[in-house]
């Protein structure tokens, strides 16, 4: 949506007059329907200051378009400055320039990624060339108007309090800076060269209008390159009922419309193949033209499989199409003609830091035409996880969906072990099974003495395909998030003089697990829900409690900023609330005891535990 869109001559005006900001506010509560808070007034107020300096140059026509805060479809997201015009040739140009107000920026080792003072506090944001340079491959990846029409997008990012002092333009940051030129602090006058490069003519043609109006559905550039990165990739071939589940979401996808939504809820266990499915139906919907995006509530599973899928960690063009799960709340019906949520069991109600929106199910049914939901009820592991085979009949029922429902059974992890499955859900209580011990099957589980024991082993698996790690429950509250003033880490895991190690996420985000040299920290639910293993060595804490045969959960003995079990002691006070807690950290040491492929070992700080597994193993109750 064009907020502000006028041309360059009525856009000095508008700074001359001193009120740029208030008539740019009163557009963005117009159209946006939304009230502005004043630090974003007063960037507008700066930074139209310097854009009016740049432009104030006769050789950029007076009837060039200026458009700002253009809001991107269907991503939330908006443009800061887009100059419109045609080149000497007649080509239709669109300068999309990001604005920031920076005047220090702390480089970090992630891709794309920057540390800066937003408020009183350093967060990580991303690069602005990175910025820039996603909002112009997003609108040449999804707006027809942009890809037929041959409107040649130019990003750049002007930082005019930021000196050049070589941070952000580092090696690191070169690729995107090649993609999406940097200007800085001084550079006023290169940017005004930049747009006299590329601008020569006025908009002839309402360049910002077309856009807008512009369908948004996949490029088949993008399309095809999406289906390049497929290619011998085992990791993604699918076997036996994983294809009928995907010939089947196939052929809903294609017969649903506005007058008739079908919804697909597909059950499988850990490592049945729910994400193998769930990333060749996004590449063969968006190869059929279709607008389709992988939904997961965690950043993990997205961060992981785009990272299998194109092979490399850097962002990608194809980063639009992994989203979360909270992104839908103010989505008008059938945006989308599919959605593919993955991880299904992990959706909430509400949406975000502020809990924004009704319901995460029903948002995802309402915006798609068609929606397809990988779930396995077994790893709810918070309070707030609300994603079930009822939840979401409810409101497909309430959005008139035909409702269709598969399996995935085939067991692919734990050496393909059934029985392991089984004789976990019998030993943590979980349910009653045929399977009282391990008798009879070939998973490698063993329950470890000592942490160091734990931690030899996995590093010594792990050098065989940098495939092991180890998880824990969330029992060690992260003290190592919050240096002293020296910059001291403490470890978060001080178990004994060896065994010494942090919680990941601090600098590997999503992609912890795949990280060559994240085998010596301990993951935890959120960064390993959803993922696969060789081999995973798991820390039980004393949540945990297998006492006279018998399973004993503690949720006050989860660390203090543990938000799965948010609101505990409430919940303690109600026999459904302890049900739900017990449930919760049961199914939390499931989900963490089932990662792996080839074996899983435990270590458990409570001596008696560790005895009743171990006995567990061959002996029935």
């Amino acid at each position: 949506m064009i907020v502000y869109q006028k041309t360059k001559l009525e856009f000095l005006d508008d700074v001359l007059s001193n009120n740029v900001e208030v008539i740019i506010q009163g557009l963005v509560l117009n159209k946006l329907g939304r009230k502005t808070a004043q630090p974003e007034i007063n960037s507008w107020r700066n930074s139209m200051m310097y854009m009016n300096n740049v432009l104030m140059d006769t050789k950029i026509p007076d009837d060039s378009g200026v458009s700002i805060e253009y809001q991107l479809p269907h991503a939330g997201m908006r443009i800061d400055f887009v100059l419109t015009g045609q080149d000497e040739y007649g080509t239709d140009k669109a300068i999309i320039i990001e604005l920031k107000q920076w005047s220090e920026a702390i480089a970090t080792d992630k891709d794309g990624v920057v540390s800066t003072y937003l408020g009183k506090s350093l967060q990580d944001v991303s690069h602005p060339s990175y910025q820039a340079w996603s909002y112009a491959a997003y609108l040449q990846g999804f707006n027809e108007t942009v890809y037929t029409d041959n409107i040649h997008l130019l990003p750049c990012a002007y930082l005019h309090n930021h000196p050049d002092n070589g941070v952000l333009t580092s090696a690191h940051y070169a690729d995107y800076v090649a993609k999406a030129p940097l200007f800085l602090k001084s550079d006023a006058v290169k940017l005004r060269e930049f747009i006299r490069q590329h601008v020569k003519h006025g908009d002839k043609t309402g360049i910002m209008y077309r856009i807008e109006g512009g369908r948004i559905r996949p490029s088949k550039q993008l399309a095809d390159a999406l289906v390049s990165t497929m290619k011998g990739k085992q990791e993604f071939i699918m076997l036996d009922e994983q294809k009928i589940v995907y010939e089947t979401a196939r052929k809903l996808a294609a017969k649903s419309s506005d007058e008739k939504k079908h919804v697909l809820i597909i059950h499988g266990g850990p490592g049945t193949g729910k994400t193998v499915v769930a990333i060749n139906l996004l590449v063969n919907l968006t190869k059929q033209g279709l607008l389709a995006k992988y939904v997961s509530k965690n950043s993990a599973p997205r961060a992981v499989y785009k990272r299998l899928l194109t092979g490399h960690m850097s962002r990608s063009q194809f980063d639009s199409l992994f989203v979360g799960s909270g992104i839908f709340t103010q989505t008008k019906e059938n945006t989308f003609d599919a959605l593919i949520v993955d991880e299904a069991h992990r959706l909430n109600r509400k949406s975000g830091l502020f809990s924004k929106g009704f319901n995460q199910p029903m948002e995802i049914i309402r915006s798609a035409r068609f929606s397809v939901f990988f779930l396995d009820e077994d790893q709810r592991i918070a309070v707030q996880d609300v994603g079930s085979e009822q939840e979401i009949r409810k409101w497909a029922d309430q959005q008139g969906a035909e409702v269709h429902m598969l399996k995935l059974e085939s067991q692919f992890r734990c050496n393909g072990s059934d029985a392991y499955m089984a004789w976990l859900d019998n030993v943590l209580d979980i349910r009653d099974t045929a399977n009282p011990t391990l008798d009879g099957t070939d998973y490698d589980f063993r329950v470890l003495d000592t942490p160091d024991e734990l931690q030899q082993l996995i590093f010594e698996k792990n050098k065989e395909r940098n495939r092991a790690r180890m998880v824990a429950g969330y029992c060690w509250p992260w003290v190592s998030k919050y240096p002293n003033k020296k910059g001291y880490k403490p470890f978060d895991f001080d178990l004994t003089p060896t065994f010494r190690h942090k919680w990941n996420l601090a600098d590997d985000g999503g992609l912890w697990m795949i990280k060559s040299d994240s085998v010596s920290e301990i993951g935890c639910i959120h960064t390993s829900q959803g993922l696969e293993l060789d081999y995973v060595g798991v820390i039980i804490g004393p949540d945990l409690l297998l006492h006279n045969e018998r399973v004993v959960t503690n949720a006050l003995a989860r660390a203090p900023d543990d938000k799965t079990v948010h609101k505990k002691k409430e919940l303690l006070k109600t026999v459904e609330g302890r049900a739900q807690l017990d449930l919760i950290i049961k199914n939390t040491y499931r989900t963490l005891m089932t990662r792996a492929m080839k074996g899983c070992y435990v270590y458990c700080t409570d001596p008696t535990t560790a005895v009743y597994l171990r006995h567990r193993i061959s002996n029935p109750v």
